[in-house]
């Protein structure tokens, strides 16, 4: 059973930084997209950032120029950088993967970013 584990969650102040770690394990076959979705209270979850196996990337519009994704070489863990943090960055942020375009995805448990003074 595939597993991912996120790390890196917290608070941090309106226009801080914070780094979103995710490694997948028990991972047979090779990852064809990693990325990060996130929802917050009241809303459904949305696309983050996502990065697929031949390095192209996408962005929410919302963390375009603000946050930058990022693979392993091991092509089994993916990086969030997160700047400029807003209030409305705050929720739940998940890893995800999956091993062919439109197949199963896989979640990690989430991990919690809140932005706040």
């Amino acid at each position: 059973q595939v597993q991912l584990v996120e790390s890196g969650g917290g608070l941090v102040q309106p226009g801080g930084s914070l780094r979103l770690s995710c490694v997948a394990f028990k991972t047979i076959l090779s990852i064809n997209t990693m990325g990060w979705y996130r929802q917050a209270p009241g809303k459904q979850r949305e696309l983050v950032a996502a990065i697929r196996r031949d390095g192209s990337t996408t962005y929410a519009d919302s963390t375009k120029g603000r946050f930058a994704i990022s693979r392993g070489n091991a092509k089994n863990t993916v990086d969030l950088q997160m700047n400029s943090l807003k209030p409305e960055d705050t929720a739940i942020y998940y890893c995800m993967l999956d091993f062919r375009a439109g197949g199963q995805r896989y979640w990690g448990q989430g991990t919690q970013v809140t932005v706040s003074s």
